[in-house]
């Protein structure tokens, strides 16, 4: 095999009340990567097709990840990486870890090394670090592994993949403005108090419990964010406008994904996920922002070849 094509998919991170240890899979949008052998020695970005990011692999998270991993695992044949980017750069649903997790899952395979998914994930690690400033697996776990993860302990690649309950649906709207990563962790505050600790620390607990009980109304009072929602709100227009609308129409619960500008609201079932779909539409037609909508079930697999 000299060749293969892999399809890395977007992803929901934070998730509300999980702020750098929740997220989770999408199935409907995802960037695709291919990797080459290559005659000549050497690793390198050839093509990067829907968003303008460099070639250069020092400077595209992509190729951070690769030379990570080629560094633990040298190939004598030449790599050639080939990205087809259809998740939005600065999006928030995992557009940068997409681009590491399948560089990394689709040379590991193609050299035939066959490693386990987990320990994949430090390399597309280093990749995601180049955009976000700092190491946090909430896009990358998904990514990977696919489904529903909490990351418990980063050091140690502790990261659990959690139950989802079968008619668990997200609807995602991303309006097209550009939020970096790093800009909108720097806005965050370094101290928190106690009180708002321990409410999200229920949270969170009440959030897993829902999903293996399979009890979408524990899910629904547990999508609270307690600590980041109220600074991260300030970059997205008309955030609370949008929230309010999805809880109207029938939303469990509605959060900023990942670090914006993407909002996402689980629903139980198509329907409701539809009638949020509409809900968001109404009000951000009246922005003029361009945007996309998603909506989507949970998806179980995360990166594969295709």
């Amino acid at each position: 095999m000299n060749s293969i094509k892999i399809f890395s998919p977007a992803t929901v991170a934070n998730v509300s009340c999980g702020f750098d240890v929740l997220g989770f899979c999408l199935d409907v949008v995802g960037d695709e990567i291919i990797i080459n052998k290559s005659n000549k020695p050497g690793l390198r970005i050839t093509n990067i097709e829907g968003e303008d990011l460099p070639l250069s692999i020092d400077k595209n998270v992509a190729g951070v990840a690769a030379k990570s991993y080629l560094k633990k695992y040298p190939s004598k044949t030449g790599i050639e990486i080939e990205i087809y980017k259809r998740i939005k750069a600065g999006s928030g649903i995992g557009s940068s870890a997409a681009s590491a997790v399948g560089t990394v899952f689709g040379i590991d395979k193609l050299l035939k090394r066959n490693s386990k998914k987990i320990d994949l994930i430090n390399y597309a690690l280093d990749g995601e670090k180049l955009a976000s400033g700092e190491s946090h697996a909430d896009n990358i776990a998904p990514a990977m592994l696919g489904g529903f993860t909490l990351v418990r302990d980063l050091n140690s690649l502790d990261i659990i993949k959690l139950a989802v309950p079968s008619e668990l649906v997200v609807t995602i709207i991303h309006p097209k403005i550009e939020l970096k990563t790093s800009h909108a962790r720097s806005i965050l505050r370094k101290q928190v108090p106690l009180k708002k600790v321990v409410k999200q620390t229920a949270n969170i607990a009440g959030l897993i419990s829902g999903l293996y009980l399979n009890d979408y109304s524990l899910i629904s009072r547990s999508l609270n964010d307690e600590i980041i929602e109220k600074e991260r709100s300030l970059l997205i227009p008309e955030y609370y406008s949008l929230k309010n609308a999805a809880i109207d129409s029938g939303a469990l619960g509605c959060g900023i994904s990942g670090s914006g500008p993407s909002i996402y609201a689980l629903s139980k079932g198509n329907k409701i996920a539809n009638e949020i779909a509409s809900s968001f539409k109404s009000i951000i037609n009246k922005l003029g922002i361009d945007y996309d909508i998603y909506i989507s079930k949970i998806n179980q697999n995360g990166v594969k070849s295709i």
